[in-house]
């Protein structure tokens, strides 16, 4: 299969439908290049807060709340796209408002035919919390797919190695993530985070990120990161676990990932991790004893 995630920089569209164009011209880009799964960022709706008025855009919240009504339009329009160039979409993610004023951030994936399926971030970030309106979500999924079994984790989930676990253990061997980094220091821990899970679970992992500047929003104000795909660490795989990224003017990372390589090395990799990862689970080692010197 055939995967392309965005490095998606954020402009100021001036109508909601301006933003719609902007996104099918991306994806149609990753089409071009043979993609059967595209990945959009984290907070990718919230581009299209740039067509309110000043006060509005400027502020978080108010922006969010602005959103709303526009929310089945960004479905409608996200499956147009998918159907339009026979891709499997994330559609970045979308802050919805699950009653009271409070949101979720939802990652959606879109089939071709228009089926969807979503994954709500689980683990707020110390931005998210502070905001004091967006809650996480309560339920970890996987997703059966013509690709295989594969899972979402936005952003600072794929940071937590126990959601990638169960993932994993459910069958996924493909993570899909959309995030948004404002520093340097995020962007490396979404990265490290990454390989750290593709190495673990020995499966692979595509990350798609926001780029450059907006200074209109609160939220999307700067925004760093590469995006890329990895892989296992060992045999039949690169060295250093990068399949590729982007460079800082690209748009998309593209590449072939071959699910059945996972397995041929689950049988005959220089290790097991995953199948060794229940070694952690013993009762002598769970917990760290402690001994005096």
């Amino acid at each position: 299969m055939r995967i392309a995630c965005a490095q998606y920089a954020i402009g100021a569209p001036a109508r909601f439908a301006d933003f719609v164009d902007r996104v099918a011209a991306e994806a149609a880009v990753a089409a071009g290049q043979g993609a059967q799964i595209a990945i959009l960022p984290e907070y990718l709706a919230l581009e299209a807060a740039a067509a309110f008025e000043p006060a509005v855009r400027g502020d978080f919240a108010a922006s969010l709340r602005a959103l709303q009504p526009l929310h089945e339009d960004y479905l409608d329009a996200m499956r147009a796209i998918a159907r339009r160039h026979d891709l499997h979409l994330v559609a970045g993610s979308f802050l919805l408002d699950g009653g009271g004023g409070r949101y979720r951030n939802r990652s959606y994936l879109i089939a071709p035919d228009g089926r969807s399926v979503f994954q709500d971030k689980l683990t707020l970030t110390g931005f998210e919390k502070d905001t004091g309106i967006i809650e996480p979500g309560d339920r970890l999924k996987v997703f059966d797919t013509p690709f295989g079994r594969l899972g979402i984790a936005i952003c600072y989930d794929i940071e937590f190695p126990l959601y990638a676990r169960a993932q994993a253990e459910a069958g996924a061997r493909l993570l899909l993530v959309p995030s948004c980094t404002d520093t340097e220091a995020g962007a490396h821990r979404v990265r490290y985070g990454c390989q750290a899970r593709a190495m673990e679970n020995q499966l692979f992992v595509a990350c798609a990120v926001t780029a450059g500047e907006a200074a209109w929003s609160p939220a999307l104000d700067t925004n760093t990161g590469r995006a890329a795909i990895y892989t296992p660490v060992d045999r039949g795989f690169p060295d250093d676990g990068v399949l590729v990224r982007a460079g800082a003017r690209d748009g998309w990372a593209v590449a072939e990932v071959d699910p059945d390589a996972l397995e041929a090395l689950r049988r005959r990799g220089q290790v097991g991790i995953a199948g060794d990862w229940p070694a952690q689970q013993r009762p002598a080692v769970e917990r760290a004893g402690v001994e005096s010197l």
